[in-house]
Parts: C-alpha cells; sequence; structure tokens
C-alpha cells in the first residue's frame, strides 16, 4: 500500500512539474501571432496570449477602440489593435 501511494505521489509531482513548464512557455511569438485573425473577439487572442501586459480604451458614441500589448521578458511584442471588440490590425516585434 506505501508504494502505491508514494508512486501516486511521484505522479502527482511529475504532473505538477509539466504543467508549471507549460504554463511558463513564451506565448509571445511568432507561431501564436500567426494564429491571430482580422474579426477575432478580445477572449479568442486571449485564450491563445493570456492577459494583455497593457491595454487602453477609449469610446466615442457608439465606436469603442482598444490597444492591448503583450510583452515578454525577451523583449518580444504583439500589439492588437480592437475595434468595437474585433481585431482590426496586429504588429509583432521578436527578438
Amino acid at each position: 500500500m506505501k508504494n502505491r501511494n508514494q508512486t501516486g505521489l511521484k505522479l502527482a509531482i511529475k504532473v505538477g512539474l509539466l504543467a508549471l513548464l507549460l504554463g511558463c512557455t513564451p506565448k509571445i511569438n511568432q507561431e501564436n501571432y500567426a494564429k491571430i485573425q482580422n474579426g477575432m473577439m478580445m477572449a479568442e487572442v486571449k485564450a491563445i496570449l493570456g492577459e494583455p501586459t497593457e491595454a487602453k480604451t477609449a469610446s466615442i458614441g457608439g465606436l469603442s477602440g482598444t490597444n492591448a500589448v503583450w510583452t515578454d521578458s525577451n523583449g518580444a511584442s504583439i500589439s492588437i489593435k480592437f475595434l468595437n471588440g474585433k481585431v482590426q490590425l496586429k504588429t509583432f516585434v521578436g527578438e
């Protein structure tokens, strides 16, 4: 019984470490940038890139514009401009 508990604990630790490593995988890269398409909603972009490092929104009348930027520790960044919640323009600056 003790061996089975130890094996289960070891497996849980390995799974936890793998999840941690995958969570640390840089999301600001050319591959993820290519996944972002005009017309995508902010929620779809966040599912790919996570929460933006910075975002600014302005509204005038019935229009709402947001400029969101995702930056990593290596200086790479993805900047996306949204109009009424949908991607209109994107740029990638990589290392």
